[in-house]
């Protein structure tokens, strides 16, 4: 089978196009061409046919057309359900907002996670995705829209620190300025806590944010709805984030979704800021996107208010997310599980 030629970095493709006798802008050429989203290595215009030819001999470009879109027709929301070479599907979401464009990016197909509350988890970890295939949701996004993401958010189905190496690699690959060129401060990385990772994130990639699904403030709670707090208890985690913050001076972006009186009383809130007291840091509260097999419901807007409230009375600067996709299915994992359900 055909290698996808998105999985290499400038570097690498500059050590390929020159293995080939090709000198090194070569590379600069192509890896532009696939950062304006190309389908066929035809459409490399300036490339010499001789090496357009060897490298459709090896190399695929890794486009995918959506199996699945729905569009919001509230605030134009897109989700996406892509299938890959193998037969799995993955999702992604492109989210307008008054800064730009904004992707969610899934970095796994499926997720063994195992969070009560995501859909994505519901059946297992097939597989992690490359770099190349992570890449192209933003690419396709960008076809399907005729317009430029310039946000990129790695939260979709999925753990990124699971498969670091090859989150690590798509993040380069989508900074590079000869592609994408998108900043490092305009991307953002959230992890359900795996804590050898944060440490190895933050000498990595201490401009890329980093945002921490908490969901709970209680080892108890939390281990309740997130088996990954057995291994990584809260009190470890917190540390870890605190010792992320004096060594990068970025704040870390605590993800807590409400869900109905399961996370989202007066007392889990004041229990919350406890907890994140004096810390670098940022709540981002989530209402619930509601996913019927999981059994759990929404917290009504009045009492994520009265949350955010709470919080920001001690000091914990806390908001609500807009809520993007409320009439699609929005939620990580829920589009591709409806399809494999056959709904």
């Amino acid at each position: 089978m055909k290698k996808n030629i998105k999985d290499l970095d400038h570097k690498k493709l500059k050590e390929l196009v020159q293995s080939m006798g090709q000198p090194a802008y070569r590379a600069d050429q192509i890896f532009g061409w696939l950062a304006r989203g190309i389908i066929s290595f035809d459409e490399m215009k300036n490339v010499p046919a001789g090496l357009v030819r060897a490298l459709s001999e090896e190399f695929n470009t890794g486009a995918f057309d959506p199996l699945k879109v729905q569009i919001s027709h509230t605030d134009g929301t897109r989700k996406y359900l892509f299938e890959l070479y193998d037969g799995n599907a993955v999702e992604s979401v492109f989210m307008k907002y008054k800064y730009g464009n904004t992707v969610c990016v899934s970095s796994q197909a499926g997720c063994r996670m195992g969070c009560r509350f995501c859909a994505s988890t519901l059946s297992g970890l097939c597989r992690n995705l490359t770099p190349g295939e992570m890449y192209e949701q933003i690419l396709a996004a960008e076809r399907d829209t005729e317009e430029k993401v310039n946000h990129v958010v790695i939260m979709g189905s999925g753990e990124p620190f699971d498969n670091y190496d090859n989150v690590a690699a798509f993040i380069n690959i989508i900074n590079n300025p000869k592609g994408l060129g998108i900043g490092m401060r305009n991307i953002t990385v959230s992890t359900c806590g795996i804590i050898p990772y944060i440490e190895r994130f933050s000498h990595d990639f201490p401009q890329v944010n980093l945002a921490i699904s908490l969901h709970a403030a209680t080892d108890k709670e939390r281990s309740e709805i997130m088996p990954v707090n057995r291994k990584y208890p809260l009190k470890q985690l917190i540390q870890a984030c605190r010792k992320y913050t004096e060594e990068t001076s970025r704040r870390v972006t605590f993800e807590y979704t409400l869900v109905k009186d399961v996370n989202d009383s007066d007392k889990n809130a004041q229990t919350l800021a406890g907890l994140l007291h004096g810390m670098l840091c940022h709540v981002n509260l989530i209402p619930l996107n509601k996913v019927e097999e999981t059994g759990l419901d929404t917290s009504p807007r009045q009492r994520a208010e009265r949350f955010c409230e709470l919080l920001e009375s001690k000091g914990i600067n806390a908001t609500i997310r807009r809520e993007l996709g409320d009439d699609i299915d929005g939620a990580c994992g829920q589009l591709r599980l409806k399809v494999k359900a056959g709904q």
